[in-house]
């Protein structure tokens, strides 16, 4: 820990601006410019970037396995939406079917209730004619 007098206006009263151990910084001249300042005390600089390098394979390492997981569920959603294509045009095809098949058994079913109407007129048509003898 540094001391409270580091933290005050000892670096150029970049108090505000103090960031860790060992680094500050100021504004500048302009207002989007920011001086940094590393203090030798505390340089354990190459650690904390080996850190932040490891951490940066590791999201590498979890966006690379995103991306392919990511892959393998949209070749997934695909083979499903095909299978589900499929399985429309069968059931389209099969109630094209069905409905022929009702029209064509229908149209007989019609044929053989008109057949036994005319078959019953008959029938009366005879036994009245025969009725009267």
């Amino acid at each position: 820990m540094a001391s409270s007098s580091n933290r005050g206006g000892g670096y150029y009263g970049a108090a505000p601006y103090r960031s860790r151990e060992g680094l500050s910084t100021r504004q500048g001249t302009g207002s989007d410019e920011i001086q940094l300042r590393i203090d030798p005390m505390h340089a354990d600089l190459d650690d904390e970037i080996s850190g932040l390098r490891k951490q940066v394979r590791q999201l590498k390492n979890v966006a690379s396995e995103i991306e392919s997981e990511a892959k393998f569920q949209n070749e997934f959603i695909n083979q499903l939406q095909m299978t589900l294509i499929k399985a429309q045009a069968g059931v389209k095809n099969n109630m094209r079917k069905l409905n022929k098949s009702i029209v064509q058994s229908g149209s007989s079913h019609v044929l053989h209730v008109v057949l036994f109407a005319l078959f019953c007129l008959m029938l009366v048509y005879f036994w009245s004619k025969f009725s009267r003898r």
